[in-house]
């Protein structure tokens, strides 16, 4: 049974991909990639490229492990796990890239492309990389590529440019119903801090507007506040200003950041950090390390797993922020 439906996954691929002609070529940071057939063995490094493949119905030959929300240790996020359930297929190799790219786990699964749209790899990553398979990489600066963008370059590198860009529409139709039952988010201003540490406070670290965590909320119908636009570098999906600036931040309405209640206690005994009003009012959002605070970060598959909840408790802080 499990071949059959895997079979049917393929079959549904191949008919969908049918009228794409090869080669095909993506450009991308390094240049360009061309495909010269269409890809069967699909491998993926970076961060959640493997979902791509696996919203057109095709199960990767391997991709990287999860580091970050997953609950039950099996190295996959659960709407991965779902995925492959539901295509009947079985876990693929999964790399470890706790240190790095682990070429050789990438070249033994012997892949036709290598998916990294989404990724920090380097010049040197990509050409090593290349040596395996083509590789279609991000389109301009790591770890600022779009959930969107991601499922484009992605999916033009397996030849379903079109698939890819239907994707695309759905997943923004199913945003847009679900963000017109929360009126109230419309226009507040998101700011989206990085894990903040009671043991060193001099500065405040905050994902820039190039991150696609601060672009999501733009998705959920907030706008990124203005310091931040203004701190945030060409390229760079992060940045940091010194806390005795932390005035800048006055019009923040609502924060959405990693930790617990009892590390934002802490936090709001500092004089300068009592000072952020959304921190003071307690207008935060704290993400954990499970599924949750993975979507935040969005991926093709996690934004429906996710998405009423995360608006949900979005609603709540700017309810708070009017306190």
């Amino acid at each position: 049974m499990l071949r059959v439906l895997m079979n049917i996954g393929f079959v549904f691929w191949a008919t969908a991909s049918a009228a794409q002609e090869f080669p095909v070529t993506v450009e991308h940071a390094f240049g360009q990639t061309t495909v010269e057939t269409r890809p069967i063995r699909v491998a993926s490094v970076g961060w959640a490229n493997h979902e791509v493949p696996l919203a057109l119905g095709i199960v990767p030959v391997g991709f990287a492990r999860a580091s970050w929300g997953d609950d039950d240790g099996d190295g996959m996020l659960p709407w991965v796990t779902e995925k492959l359930d539901a295509l009947g297929a079985d876990a693929p190799v999964l790399f470890d890239e706790g240190d790095g790219i682990d070429f050789e786990a990438v070249a033994s699964t012997n892949p036709d492309v290598i998916l990294a749209a989404y990724s920090g790899i380097s010049k040197s990553d990509y050409e090593t990389l290349s040596r395996i398979a083509p590789v279609i990489a991000y389109p301009e600066a790591a770890w600022t590529t779009t959930w969107r963008e991601m499922i484009l370059q992605n999916a033009a590198g397996l030849g379903m440019a079109a698939e890819g860009k239907a994707m695309v529409g759905d997943i923004e139709k199913r945003i847009a119903t679900a963000v017109a039952k929360h009126p109230d988010i419309k226009g507040k201003t998101g700011m989206f801090v990085t894990h903040l540490d009671p043991r060193d406070l001099s500065t405040i670290g905050f994902y820039a507007a190039a991150d696609q965590r601060v672009k999501f909320l733009g998705d959920l119908g907030m706008t990124t506040p203005q310091a931040v636009n203004e701190a945030s570098e060409a390229g760079k999906y992060s940045g940091r200003v010194s806390a005795e600036r932390i005035d800048l931040f006055n019009d923040v309405d609502v924060v959405v950041t990693y930790g617990d209640q009892a590390r934002l206690d802490e936090l709001t005994k500092n004089p300068l950090i009592a000072r952020f009003p959304a921190i003071a009012r307690g207008s935060v959002i704290l993400l954990a390390n499970d599924p949750m605070g993975t979507a935040a970060n969005p991926t093709p598959l996690s934004i429906d797993y996710v998405l009423d909840d995360y608006l949900n408790r979005l609603s709540a802080a700017v309810a708070r922020s009017k306190e």
